[in-house]
């Protein structure tokens, strides 16, 4: 019984990110774009951290070393920012329109899915295969839990974060905007860039560049979904951002207004 006390009481590598993310949130305004995202991926890792104390260690090897390398290139997004250095180019747009008052908070949360699965994802694949000395094929099942993941928050973020039908209409911006982007397509995506990365292993210039493509082009469909939208009245939701602030983007632009909250 002691034994099994004492192993619970063990601090995994998901146990650490888990408590990034809780400092992330607690020192962060609750209506903060990166919030948005923060407070739903945490609410999913903390579940996928209890799934793996309550499994076997054997088995969860893989599935921590992606689960965690994934978190961690996040985490690592809001480090560079906090210390004045610019994040990959597709954190950029959440970070700029953090506090944009026309940026509703469902945009703010799929931005950072689309930030997270579309680059982040590929690349701690290839992380992984290194750590662990394997093939992608041979962490293709981690991979699809990962997805799951993904899907999982999505649906918490829909749920959370919907607007109600009187708001989404057939001519609500919103409503075309969720309809341009797909995570079932970006998750595709994310496993054929992997696989590339992976083969171009052996040309780290052609590596690189295919990164910093994949990096941009993540990017620019992230601005797209940070479109600012008009309010309920369909008075527009305010001018670009301007000035810098809290962890606004090293030399980008954004404002000091707030936008909507998201549901505990």
């Amino acid at each position: 019984m002691a034994q099994c006390e004492q192993a619970r009481q063990v601090r995994t590598p998901v146990d650490t990110v888990v408590s990034r993310m809780r400092a992330l949130g607690s020192a962060l305004p609750r209506r903060d774009g990166i919030a948005v995202f923060n407070r739903v991926y945490l609410a999913v890792t903390t579940e996928v951290d209890r799934r793996i104390d309550a499994g076997p260690p054997a088995d969860t090897r893989a599935a921590v070393t992606l689960d965690v390398l994934f978190a961690e290139r996040y985490l690592a997004a809001v480090e560079a920012v906090s210390e004045g250095r610019r994040p990959p180019a597709c954190w950029r747009p959440l970070f700029q329109f953090r506090h944009h008052p026309g940026v509703r908070p469902l945009q703010f949360a799929l931005a950072g899915i689309n930030a997270h699965i579309g680059h982040d994802l590929a690349l701690a694949v290839v992380d992984a295969c290194r750590t662990l000395g394997c093939e992608p094929a041979d962490v293709e099942d981690e991979f699809d839990h990962v997805g799951d993941l993904m899907v999982t928050l999505e649906e918490r973020i829909r749920e959370d974060l919907m607007p109600g039908p009187d708001l989404l209409q057939l001519a609500d911006p919103m409503t075309h905007l969720l309809a341009a982007w797909s995570l079932d397509h970006a998750r595709d995506a994310a496993w054929t860039a992997a696989r590339a990365l992976w083969a171009l292993r052996g040309l780290p210039d052609v590596a690189e560049e295919f990164a910093a493509r994949l990096d941009m082009a993540v990017g620019f469909a992230g601005r797209m979904l940070l479109t600012p939208l008009p309010d309920r009245s369909g008075r527009s939701g305010g001018r670009e951002p301007a000035g810098s602030g809290g962890l606004g983007v090293p030399g980008a632009q954004s404002s000091e207004s707030s936008t909507g909250a998201i549901s505990s």
